[in-house]
């Protein structure tokens, strides 16, 4: 097996064995600085800062978009009370920061790529109405903004969120973002992730998401400390010191006193 792929094996172990006792963290979002439309379709630029790292994040679509958002405009996250919105939960501790918004309106395939593996990566997600997304990875849906959930309704209405597993053969899955209504919400991938692939299931105009992380995959996964040397074993030289010492001793045990 592969260092990647056995470093993937454990980080969700990992998780597996932490995950109840998950507490809400603070999330980095990315801050989406430029986009342009080329011959290949939509190419969208963004950042991370994390505590110790500047993560370069990188969105393609070849089928193009409705518009993008990195700097200004409407704020799409709302409402911004974290108590009630839906994209906090008992995981995810703030809102996407800013109006950074990424607005679709074709089916097709698109990705998200990292500059280096990033942790738990979360998406939000706004008015995915008459549309849903198939992601390439497994997820948990942790938020979406209807009564039922506890949550406001998020900026275009109220809905609901679910996910549909579809098995496509030769052990090969696509897991599906689907809903009812107007859902808004926002949904976490686990484990160490350098891609995220997902193809949008039908045209319709718009639907918009934002990413975040819990950090770097070494930020939040790092590397266990080395097993500690055994108890040295004394090397024959130290043995022939200590023997004659030992022997000297007893002798000087065994020697009669002397009268004087």
């Amino acid at each position: 097996m592969a260092n990647s792929q056995i470093k993937k094996a454990l980080v969700g172990i990992s998780f597996s064995l932490v995950s109840w006792q998950a507490l809400a963290v603070p999330i980095q979002w990315t801050d989406w600085t430029s986009g342009e439309t080329t011959v290949d379709g939509f190419i969208g630029m963004g950042v991370i800062t994390t505590d110790t790292a500047t993560i370069d994040v990188t969105y393609m679509n070849p089928q193009g978009i409705a518009f993008f958002q990195s700097s200004g405009g409407p704020d799409y996250w709302t409402p911004r009370d974290p108590t009630v919105s839906p994209y906090t939960s008992d995981i995810v501790d703030n809102i996407p920061t800013d109006t950074d918004i990424v607005a679709l309106r074709y089916a097709g395939m698109q990705t998200l790529s990292f500059s280096e593996a990033i942790a738990n990566p979360v998406f939000s997600y706004v008015s995915l109405n008459g549309n849903g997304y198939a992601f390439d990875q497994d997820f948990e849906i942790l938020s979406f903004g209807n009564a039922s959930d506890g949550n406001a309704c998020g900026y275009w209405g109220c809905g609901t969120s679910y996910k549909n597993i579809v098995d496509l053969g030769g052990d090969v899955f696509e897991y599906q973002l689907l809903g009812t209504g107007e859902p808004h919400g926002t949904i976490r991938f686990t484990g160490a992730f350098d891609t995220v692939s997902w193809r949008s299931l039908s045209n319709e105009y718009w639907n918009g998401f934002t990413v975040g992380v819990e950090g770097t995959a070494d930020e939040v996964f790092p590397e266990p400390d080395p097993e500690p040397d055994p108890t040295p074993v004394a090397e024959p030289g130290t043995f022939s010191v200590v023997a004659l010492a030992l022997l000297f001793l007893s002798r000087l045990r065994r020697r009669p006193n002397r009268q004087h």
